[in-house]
């Protein structure tokens, strides 16, 4: 149980303030009683830090509740949690729904709302508070609702941001742009997973540009690790990127023609093509297209290419399937529009380099089978780049045009399937990285800053993953280190050898493990959501990606303008073309990504969403206790709620103390407006104003931070971001109770004025904050 020692000496209102401290005492006590007793009253906790005490199970009840009443956003504290409804709730993100929240004077008075967020995030930019750059974090694990909340937000921006009727031409096209790039990228980006029907199987961070005026001019799109081993590859009860799905189903007759796309045949990088999911729906990326200036010679290149590659992946190079492999080989060069001559030496033949000579040497099944799903590889993930690159081409804004951003980041989940490899250690790293980023902003910053200001603090324990990443990304030895060091020896790789060498280097940290009676070689992670067991074998040749230098010579000489466009710079680093140079990993880039993101995230004002996924199966409402405990603890929403609770610093019933202290607290209100009041009341947010006195800054903030007055200059030229950041949070504190949470506490301007008669100003160094 928490209280809150409330000591008030404003104005001589010492012993008043004790019988105040009691009667809040008694009150919280019967609100603690009540919460326990009455169960049907949890659904209406919109804020858990109002739950009191706050346990995982009192959280977990509060939350299922709100569930059950259909109530799927939450605030905790910093973050919003969001709970995946699994089913379409069309009226709580209509356009009137964010018009509305976009005009509230206080819109923190509605139900929690992601538009909450996007809100506070727009008006720090209106109010140039610094950072002034904004970024909204939205994580959780696969399928907990990511996606769906990154598209809110971008729609959320594109009607409020947009809304200007100078040039509505301009303003109509950069919206189109911006919305239309989530369906292109989703296509090309999503696919179906065990856990997830839309996974998004890359990153993105997604900057929206804003001029002066606070308006939406363009956006641009960051991108890391696309999952392009699924083109080849696709887990049991997985399928492929949605848009080979959209093209299979919702292409013309006339498209299949031209794409040889025949609808009695069967491809086998098509798995579960009978499965009909709402993200099927070709014409809505064609549209997007449309939207974006890709013209319609481009799309149709693009459609081939895609065909050429479910052609591609039923070659069989097995001897019994030789007359079908001719046949397949046929038409995936006609679609790449490359001789099939060279197509076939290409995926069935060696070129080795001796000296000054070239020894051709025949593949083996195996090996024309690693080629074959190469050629595939390279080609999507080009292809998606240059999609991107034309995304950003579209709407991007000249940087004369901007001057503040905010930025959306949707990265994949966590990640623990049966069988994991390289991907889910990138994926989980880049989730490790981001927990950490919450960790050290809010968790640890916060609580440092209170003892810093002077205030009685016991720290509250959190689960700090640091460990975790120095197992993964430290110095001298690490995961990546180690994987990065056995691809530069440039020899063939050794899953067992790789393991042994693990556990020599990497024993000492406690977040590695092994499992003595496995048969495979691997290793086990600790990562602050789970523990996670890596496959060794493959992750080798997976961080070296070679790609053997005669693919790169065909696509080069692709009659497709498209396709040899995406080969033609000379860029793509081969097996040949390496020699003996310094390997760029997969492990290396995408760390080097990551920590530019990073860097991005820490310049800005970061908004917190935590997205839960309520079940397993994507049942819609339905609420499983384990699943949802497990996601609470391991992002630390209780630590958060905690922290957010203690640090109330001043916590009265409105209407107890505006009766108790009406007579004194006039006093602080100015004579014009003291007139216009016939009483404190609850609201008192837009008709009070302050009198500074020149007993300081501390004594006003502590006054205000009890009456809930706005802020008025008076006589200390005080800027107005220190304004906007000392009381936003007080006239955001939901109705009938004061809860002073600011995210820059007023004691860091209080500095800037000092208070000279210490024996009548306590202020906020003297309120305490007692756990019994």
């Amino acid at each position: 149980m928490v209280f809150i020692n409330c000591i008030i000496q404003v104005n001589g209102l010492k012993d008043r303030a004790q019988d105040l401290r009691k009667s809040f005492i008694d009150s919280l006590e019967e609100d603690i009683r009540d919460f326990l007793i009455n169960e049907a009253e949890l659904h209406t906790y919109d804020d858990l830090t109002k739950v009191n005490p706050v346990t995982p199970s009192t959280v977990l009840k509060c939350l299922q509740a709100r569930y059950s009443a259909k109530v799927f956003y939450t605030h905790a504290g910093c973050t919003l949690v969001a709970l995946n409804p699994f089913q379409p709730i069309p009226h709580l993100y209509s356009l009137d729904v964010m018009r509305e929240y976009h005009a509230a004077p206080q819109p923190q008075e509605f139900k929690p709302h992601i538009f909450i967020v996007a809100e506070e995030a727009y008006r720090n930019v209106q109010g140039q508070v610094e950072p002034m750059n904004q970024s909204l974090v939205v994580s959780g694990e696969s399928g907990a609702g990511k996606t769906w909340t990154s598209r809110c937000l971008m729609k959320y921006y594109a009607t409020v941001a947009a809304s200007s009727q100078k040039c509505q031409d301009t303003v109509e096209k950069i919206e189109r742009r911006v919305l239309g790039s989530n369906p292109i990228m989703e296509a090309f980006g999503n696919a179906c997973t065990l856990r997830n029907s839309n996974s998004s199987r890359f990153g993105k961070y997604i900057q929206l540009q804003l001029n002066g005026s606070q308006l939406l001019v363009g956006a641009s799109v960051q991108t890391y690790l696309l999952e392009k081993t699924r083109v080849a590859f696709q887990a049991p009860n997985e399928r492929n990127f949605h848009i080979f799905y959209q093209m299979m189903k919702g292409a013309t007759e006339k498209q299949r023609l031209e794409w040889m796309l025949p609808l009695d045949q069967d491809f086998a990088w098509l798995p579960h093509a009978e499965k009909t999911l709402e993200e099927d729906c070709l014409q809505e990326t064609v549209e997007a297209m449309i939207n974006l200036g890709i013209d319609e010679s481009k799309r149709t290149q693009i459609f081939r290419i895609l065909a050429g590659l479910l052609q591609l992946g039923n070659v069989d190079f097995r001897p019994a399937s030789e007359e079908a492999q001719t046949c397949f080989l046929q038409k995936t060069a006609d679609l790449l529009q490359v001789p099939l001559d060279e197509l076939q030496s290409c995926l069935t033949v060696r070129t080795l380099h001796a000296g000054k000579q070239n020894v051709l040497k025949p593949c083996s099944q195996s090996e024309c089978s690693v080629r074959r799903d190469c050629l595939a590889k390279v080609i999507y993930a080009q292809l998606f780049d240059w999609l991107v690159t034309f995304i950003n081409n579209s709407m991007c804004a000249d940087s004369s045009m901007w001057c503040n951003f905010i930025g959306l980041l949707d990265v994949y989940g966590f990640e623990c399937f049966l069988l994991n490899n390289l991907e889910q250690l990138c994926i989980n790293y880049a989730n490790e990285k981001l927990q950490q980023h919450f960790v050290a902003h809010y968790l640890k910053a916060q609580q440092e800053e209170y003892v810093t200001e002077g205030l009685q603090w016991s720290f509250i324990r959190y689960q700090d993953n640091q460990g975790c990443l120095d197992l993964i990304e430290g110095s001298p030895s690490s995961i990546f280190s180690l994987l990065n060091e056995d691809c530069r020896l440039n020899r063939a790789s050794d899953a067992k050898q790789f393991c042994v060498r693990l556990q020599k280097e990497l024993s000492h940290n406690a977040s590695i493990s092994w499992d003595k009676f496995s048969k495979q070689p691997h290793f086990t992670v600790a990562h602050y959501a789970d523990k996670v067991s890596y496959q060794i074998e493959g992750m080798m040749e997976k961080n070296k990606d070679p790609v053997p230098p005669e693919l790169i010579s065909l696509l080069q000489n692709s009659q497709d303008s498209l396709l040899h466009s995406l080969f033609a710079d000379g860029d793509h680093e081969s097996e040949g073309l390496r020699g003996h140079s310094k390997v760029v990993t997969v492990v290396s880039k995408f760390r080097n990504s990551l920590e530019s993101l990073m860097k991005i995230l820490h310049s800005t004002t970061p908004h917190y969403t935590r997205c839960i996924k309520p079940n397993p199966d994507c049942r819609p409402l339905t609420f499983k206790r384990e699943e949802v405990i497990a996601q609470l603890e391991a992002c630390g929403i209780v630590e958060t709620i905690n922290i957010s609770a203690l640090c109330v610093f001043c916590a009265v019933w409105m209407d107890a103390l505006a009766e108790a202290e009406l007579d004194d607290a006039e006093d602080f209100i100015e004579n014009e407006a003291s007139s216009a009041l016939p009483k404190l009341d609850r609201l008192l947010k837009e008709r009070g104003s302050v009198q500074l006195s020149t007993t300081g800054f501390q004594r006003i903030m502590s006054m205000m931070a009890c009456l809930k007055i706005p802020f008025r200059n008076g006589e200390y030229k005080v800027k107005t971001n220190q304004f906007d950041q000392g009381v936003a949070s007080i006239r955001a504190q939901p109705r009938g109770s004061i809860k002073v949470h600011l995210q820059r506490s007023p004691l860091l301007y209080a500095d800037m004025h000092p208070v000279h008669k210490t024996d009548v100003v306590t202020g906020f160094n003297q309120i305490l904050l007692e756990r019994p």
